[in-house]
């Protein structure tokens, strides 16, 4: 090309054209791609900076996925406190039922009759039972029983100090009808009569088949303790089912929650176990119903205290969260203040050139008319 010579006109109209083009190709590039800076080649300074930033927020946006696990773990953790502490509560119901359970009476007929409690010269030795309270020994004196009709109210009377109100064999009722007499355990206890064999029946009475075995205090309350030892099953299926992610904050696991990129920053979760035993609720045949209920009150305590203290763990990993995608936007704000290109001033730019091409078009098409003039004169 060094041997074909244009005037200077034409070459500075030609530059002009050949620069703008360069520049509208620079513009077009960036509205379409929106960076101003895409390459080390456009501003190393501001490229590298940049990539640093959006490397950073890269970092912390797979801390902020850790931290959403974190925050749902606990979640999982407080919802089986709560759920937890119902079952405590129907526990506490279950206890407080038993407590005004009753037992039912323990009757026992017998005829008292002369053959009966004599059978042998002098006093004869009776032996009365309830339950398992040791055993209260009563001596009739054979010669005040000499009648049937008389025996049972004989014997009513000799009992009278024994099941009274202070005596040995208190709760026990005895209830004359003709020559009749009927024992009644109030407790629901088992009576048991024994004694010298005699004439007729055990020990001495004419005893009926007429007897009906009351239902006893622990016999009353042992549904409820079924009831309750069952929600103590539940609460130990309950503790293992709290997990999140393969973690169980209520079964003995731990979390630490990274905050930062190079773990220096972060919170250790301390786990518990809260199934029954760890609860201290123990299983129980209600025969302390008072304890069980101090358990229960103690186990209240527990989960309140532990659920506060995940509230307050949940509290600072959601406020990290916060922080961390505020900083995200912070450095990609960042980066894109030194790489993305300014739309509106590129496109106004472009426009700008556009017009600067065709007026630089115009004027090499004038400077290339003079030498057409001498052309035209050469024809």
């Amino acid at each position: 090309m060094g041997d074909i010579v244009i005037n200077s006109a034409v070459r500075s109209n030609l530059q002009t054209l050949q620069g703008t083009a360069k520049l509208m190709a620079q513009t077009q590039g960036r509205l379409a791609s929106g960076l101003k800076v895409s390459s080390a080649l456009d501003n190393p300074q501001s490229y590298f900076t940049a990539a640093g930033l959006n490397s950073r927020a890269s970092d912390l946006s797979a801390i902020q996925d850790s931290l959403s696990l974190g925050v749902k773990t606990l979640n999982a953790a407080d919802e089986g406190i709560k759920a937890i502490q119902k079952l405590v509560d129907q526990a506490k119901s279950v206890a407080n039922q038993a407590l005004q359970a009753k037992a039912t009476a323990t009757t026992l007929d017998a005829t008292a009759e002369a053959a009966a409690i004599a059978g042998s010269a002098g006093a004869r030795t009776v032996s009365f039972q309830i339950g398992t309270a040791t055993a209260v020994d009563v001596v009739f004196d054979t010669a005040t029983y000499a009648t049937a009709a008389s025996s049972a109210a004989a014997i009513e009377s000799a009992l009278a100090d024994y099941t009274s109100a202070g005596g040995t064999l208190a709760g026990l009722s005895v209830t004359v009808d003709g020559g009749d007499i009927s024992f009644e355990v109030e407790s629901g206890e088992d009576l048991t009569i024994s004694g010298t064999a005699a004439a007729t029946g055990a020990a001495g009475f004419g005893i009926d088949d007429d007897s009906d075995n009351g239902e006893t205090l622990t016999e009353a309350r042992s549904t409820y303790a079924t009831d309750y030892n069952g929600l103590r099953t539940q609460i130990d299926q309950l503790a293992t089912d709290a997990s999140f992610n393969g973690i169980n904050l209520l079964n003995g696991d731990s979390l630490t929650v990274k905050f930062n990129e190079t773990g220096s920053s972060k919170l250790d979760i301390t786990g518990v176990t809260y199934n029954a035993e760890g609860l201290g609720i123990n299983s129980t045949d209600f025969s302390d119903i008072d304890a069980d209920l101090a358990l229960l009150d103690t186990a209240t305590s527990t989960l309140r205290k532990q659920s506060s203290t995940f509230g307050a763990n949940l509290s600072v990993v959601q406020n990290r969260q916060d922080f961390t995608e505020n900083l995200i936007n912070v450095l990609e704000g960042g980066a894109g203040d030194l790489t993305l290109a300014d739309t509106n001033e590129e496109a106004a730019n472009l426009l700008a050139l556009q017009t600067r091409q065709s007026l630089a078009q115009s004027s090499l098409s004038l400077a290339n008319q003079a030498e057409q003039s001498v052309l035209n004169l050469i024809r």
